[in-house]
């Protein structure tokens, strides 16, 4: 089973990776599959690659759901 997280952009490193935090957890992945990523916007997280952006509201609620679930840091 594949599975892709919510994660929140904390820093650009470039035009193609930047870091993301999970509830405290940061690391290094690729932004290269979506355009126009900022500070401060949620994305999709699969493998070490940002799919798409996400609005926050929705990234909030999926993040809740995770947690809930045990299976994401909260």
């Amino acid at each position: 089973m594949c599975l892709a997280v919510p994660v929140r952009v904390v820093e650009l490193r470039g035009s193609d990776a930047a870091i993301v935090d999970l509830g405290g957890i940061r690391k290094e992945v690729s932004i290269a599959l979506v355009d126009d990523v900022a500070v401060g916007d949620y994305v999709i997280l699969h493998v070490g690659y940002a799919l798409t952006r996400l609005d926050p509201a929705e990234a909030a609620k999926t993040l809740a759901l995770f947690a809930e679930a045990g299976v994401a840091p909260q």
